[in-house]
Order: structure tokens, then C-alpha cells, then sequence
């Protein structure tokens, strides 16, 4: 029998702790179970925080017979001087062609999933990066719409969606659609069933105002927009439930009930995702051909080189990556 295709592990920007995290990552390999991956990226990022193997390959044959010694790094470019925990242009240019590659690799099969470490958006946008994030990006090199590309922040007892995403608070209410709320909700939907295997999804939605709007006193978007959204979804057999308050929706009691919960705003979203799942919370795109993956944590330039980074979210990642693409292997038609 054939082996499966590795999975490929973009390094992310080489100054902040994406070297460091893949590995740490790949030297709890055993213990985490997990699957064969490569890194991608300048491997001298990785020799600079830490002094485990490193096995320098130019083919992804080699990954094989190099994962149980070294962690297999498949170089991209020089990314010039690098600094933990001092960013640059050549260090971001290298994250980019990083991605690029691992990308690449994705769409062609020859990695059948694909993880991407933290970038630093600031130093993308100085060297004429114009995407949100790398979503937006990987979304486009896989010939689908952003809208389409949906972020779910997922760990071991909660998995969210926020509606919107890198905007401003303001924003969001005019941002709220039907059709937006509708959109994110089948592609919530479906990417349950696809990369959890979970056959019939169970949705709940926030609402927008404190106490979802308390029947239009504080705000009618729960009435307008929120709630003909479920009605549509419920019509189209999706089991949709809500608008509820947010403050009583995070307790473990509730989160017994639904398999998402789909938020209006990104610290909506987030801050209760991270309060239960901080070291360990994946970034999962919805809505791709391929599985993306990501830690749902950020460069830690600060961090950087001390030795102080944990691995956890980025395990996770890779777990999560690997159990998503079996997911879809096993039914190819959802």
C-alpha cells in the first residue's frame, strides 16, 4: 500500500517562534503520534533556537526516510540575517515564498494537507502583501472567493465562527447580512461534516447586542437580519438554533448543545475560545479544496529564541490537519 503524502509546515516569519514550535512539534513526534510532516522554510531559522537534527532535503521522497531522525526542512531561500525576535523585510519575503511553496504543494497533491505557522501582517504589508491574512491569501491560490473561505477557531470542547472577521467594531453591524450569516452557516456546515465527520451538524448563533438585542430594546439585528437567517437555514434542514445572548453562551453546560457556534464579531469569537483553549486552539479554513490548518497564535517576536515557546497549538494543527484529510478521504463526495 502506497504511503500517504506528508504534510507540509510553512515556518511562518523566521524571526518569531514558528521555528521553534514546528520543532518542538516534531520532537514530540511520538508521544503526540504525529503524522509525517515537513517544514518549509530557511532551516537555519530553526538551527538558531534550536540544536536538534535537521535534515536539509530537496525532495519530498526523502521526507520518508528522514522524519524519525531529523525533522525534514524543505529550504525556500536565504531569509538573510536572522534575529529571533527582530523582523524584517528579508525575513518576511522568505515567510511569504515559504507559504507560497507550501502551497503549492498542497494543490498539487504532493502534501496532502497543509499547516501554516504565524506570520507577521505588519511586516507582509511593508513588502506589498495585500491580503486580511493568510487566509484570504491561501483562499485565492486554491480559485476560491474570500467569502467562501470560511475561519473556524477550534479546540477540544469548542469550535467557533466569526461572521466577520479583521474589521472594526463599528463595522460590523452594517457588515451583517442575511446572506452572509446564510453563507457562513452552510460552510460552517459543511466543513463539520467534511473535516470532523460530524453528520448532522448543530449550529448556534450569537447575537449581536448584550441580551441578543432583549426583543429589539437594544438594538433590532437579532430581529432584521439574525433570526430570518436561521429561519432559512432551518427550512434547508441545517439545525440552527439561537440568537442567544453571548455571555451565557460559553459555559460548558451550553456548549453540550451545539457543535459551532457562529459569532458577529472576531473577539465575539475569540476571546472565549482562547480562554478555554489557549495552548492548544487551531485555525481551520472551511471551504477549500485542501485542509489548511494554523496555531491560533500569533509571532511572539518577544518570545523568540528564549526557549520559552510552547508547542501545543501547533501540535494541534498538525493533528488536526491529519484528522481532517482522513475525514475527507473517507467520504471524497461531501
Amino acid at each position: 500500500m502506497a504511503s500517504l503524502a506528508p504534510l507540509a509546515v510553512s515556518m511562518g516569519d523566521p524571526a518569531g517562534v514558528g521555528p521553534e514550535v514546528i520543532a518542538k512539534a516534531w520532537a514530540a513526534r511520538s508521544i503526540a503520534a504525529l503524522p509525517r510532516f515537513f517544514a518549509v522554510g530557511d532551516a537555519r531559522a530553526i538551527e538558531r533556537v534550536w540544536k536538534g537534527p535537521v535534515a536539509k532535503i530537496n525532495d519530498l521522497r526523502e521526507v520518508d526516510g528522514a522524519f524519525d531522525q531529523a525533522l525534514p526542512v524543505l529550504t525556500v531561500e536565504d531569509a538573510g540575517e536572522i534575529t529571533p525576535g527582530e523582523p524584517d523585510a528579508d525575513g518576511a519575503r522568505c515567510a511569504l515564498h515559504s507559504l507560497e511553496l507550501a502551497v503549492g504543494l498542497a494543490r498539487s497533491g504532493a502534501a496532502r494537507a497543509l499547516v501554516t505557522g504565524p506570520v507577521s501582517k505588519a511586516q507582509l504589508y511593508d513588502i506589498g502583501f495585500n491580503y486580511p491574512g493568510q487566509t484570504e491569501f491561501v483562499a485565492e491560490r486554491f480559485g476560491v472567493a474570500r467569502e467562501n473561505a470560511v475561519m473556524m477557531l477550534a479546540g477540544p470542547s469548542l469550535r467557533v465562527v466569526p461572521m466577520t472577521t479583521h474589521v472594526a467594531l463599528a463595522d460590523v453591524p452594517g457588515l451583517l447580512s442575511i446572506d452572509l450569516i446564510v453563507a457562513k452557516a452552510r460552510a460552517t456546515a459543511r466543513g463539520l461534516r467534511r473535516n470532523f465527520g460530524i453528520e448532522k451538524p448543530r449550529l448556534a448563533f450569537a447575537g449581536l447586542n448584550p441580551h441578543a438585542g432583549e426583543s429589539g430594546a437594544l438594538g433590532r439585528e437579532e430581529i432584521e437580519v439574525i433570526e430570518p437567517a436561521i429561519a432559512i437555514l432551518r427550512e434547508e434542514g441545517i439545525a440552527a438554533v439561537g440568537p442567544f445572548a453571548s455571555d451565557t453562551m460559553f459555559h460548558a453546560r451550553a456548549r453540550s448543545h451545539y457543535d459551532a457556534a457562529l459569532c458577529c464579531y472576531h473577539d465575539q469569537a475569540l476571546i472565549p475560545l482562547k480562554a478555554l483553549h489557549f495552548d492548544d486552539g487551531v485555525n481551520i479554513t472551511l471551504g477549500l479544496p485542501v485542509v489548511r490548518t494554523s496555531p491560533d497564535h500569533g509571532t511572539a517576536f518577544p518570545l523568540a529564541g528564549q526557549n520559552q515557546a510552547e508547542p501545543g497549538a501547533m501540535i494541534a494543527a498538525i493533528l488536526m490537519a491529519a484528522e481532517a484529510a482522513a475525514h475527507r478521504a473517507a467520504c471524497p463526495n461531501l
